[in-house]
């Protein structure tokens, strides 16, 4: 019976994946004003740390982590919510093929900051200005950890998209586990590349 044993993988397993789910409904709903997606990103980021490391309850950690980093954090979404709506624009209507290289390039690099800026915003306390260009800063630096994340990202696109053409019964499912599982799925990554700046410490809030 160790298998059902609360500290077995399987039971550490299915308490993280409801937890993904938790998190995923609780950024669903605080993400439906748009421009507090980047908050719901933010909280979304620090509970899942925190759910992973066993520290606290989902909900309360994800509600003072919204509350926390709402103004900065809207700041910050605000320049990737226009750019994206750009680059979505310019990719669907824009069929200039002499824009193909700028196109690929802003791309390139809204998808680089966005793999970061929002983790760096809930795990650290830096001013807007600071958090965005060390998004920036890590996301080229340590290419590999962004290319990590971004294809964890693109499969989840990649399995909406065929659920959508192949099996849509399935869409249901997938919106359920939905960016928080992949929020889980990313922590585990990004505390790795940011051991350097987060060896013991006691509190998230330290200055990179």
């Amino acid at each position: 019976m160790g298998w059902l044993s609360p500290d077995s993988g399987l039971m550490r397993g299915l308490s993280d994946a409801a937890d993904a789910v938790w998190i995923n409904i609780l950024m669903l709903v605080t993400s439906i004003p748009i421009v507090t997606i980047g908050a719901a990103l933010a909280a979304g980021h620090d509970a899942a740390r925190r759910s992973l490391d066993g520290e606290g309850h989902v909900t309360s950690n994800y509600f003072k982590a919204f509350k926390e980093n709402l103004p900065k954090a809207t700041l910050l979404w605000l320049p990737y919510l226009i750019v994206g709506l750009g680059l979505a624009y310019s990719w669907v209507v824009l069929q200039i093929t002499p824009l193909l290289v700028p196109k690929f390039a802003f791309t390139i690099l809204w998808v680089v900051g966005f793999e970061w800026t929002f983790a760096l915003q809930a795990r650290f306390e830096n001013g807007v200005g600071a958090t965005l260009r060390n998004a920036f800063v890590f996301g080229i630096s340590k290419i590999g950890y962004t290319l990590a994340l971004a294809a964890i990202d693109a499969v989840f696109v990649g399995l909406l998209v065929a659920s959508w053409f192949m099996m849509p019964q399935g869409l249901f499912l997938l919106l359920v586990f939905g960016y928080g599982t992949i929020i889980m799925l990313h922590v585990p990554i990004l505390e790795y590349a940011l051991r350097r700046y987060t060896a013991g410490e006691g509190e998230v809030s330290h200055g990179l």
